[in-house]
């Protein structure tokens, strides 16, 4: 039997096409003398009904994008031929970091750069995208030990010093050149 696992105006990922999309219909089928539906396909808008295992729920809302969350979508790698990559953990496809809401912006590894060493590729992607959130947890650190610093133990201080020292690196706004500085462009 199956059940739905999408609902309608949810937005998935359709991996077979590689775009995002929105649930516009659930269509289950029924079979005679069967209580629950036997198959449960999807109309995503897309010229045909997709099933379950083809979409990929949205991690995050758009909503949590402007806030800086990001998310990582997979892209199809179309010059490499399937064969040739199934030693890959997602065989046919590389990570994409998006960090905006338009599913464009973010980070991206040229496809010779993953066929090196796709397991670093894949976690680099993971901890990218965990970034924002442990920027977060470390700010919430920082904030915590200096309501009462006289109440925080010893080792939570210096996780709050080190990060401090971290999002200074993070936040820091390099100085605006000296003026009278030629570029070597213009000076040729």
């Amino acid at each position: 039997m199956a059940r739905a696992q999408f609902q309608k105006g949810q937005k998935v990922w359709v991996e077979c096409v590689g775009a995002w999309a929105a649930i516009e219909q659930v269509q289950p089928v029924w079979a005679k003398g069967f209580d629950e539906p036997v198959r449960v396909t999807y109309d995503v808008g897309l010229g045909r009904e997709f099933l379950a295992h083809e979409l990929m729920l949205a991690a995050d809302d758009p909503s949590a994008v402007a806030n800086g969350e990001w998310r990582l979508m997979r892209a199809r790698n179309k010059w490499q031929l399937l064969e040739d990559c199934l030693h890959h953990p997602h065989p046919g496809t590389y990570p994409v970091v998006v960090t905006d809401d338009a599913d464009w912006g973010g980070w991206r590894v040229p496809g010779a750069e993953y066929n090196r060493d796709p397991g670093l590729i894949e976690y680099q992607a993971r901890l990218i995208t965990a970034a924002p959130q442990l920027m977060k947890l470390a700010e919430e650190v920082m904030a915590l030990t200096a309501e009462n610093p006289e109440d925080a133990p010893p080792a939570v201080l210096e996780l709050a010093g080190r990060a401090r020292t971290i999002l200074r690196n993070v936040s820091k706004v390099l100085a605006k050149a000296p003026e009278g500085l030629v570029s070597p462009a213009a000076a040729a």
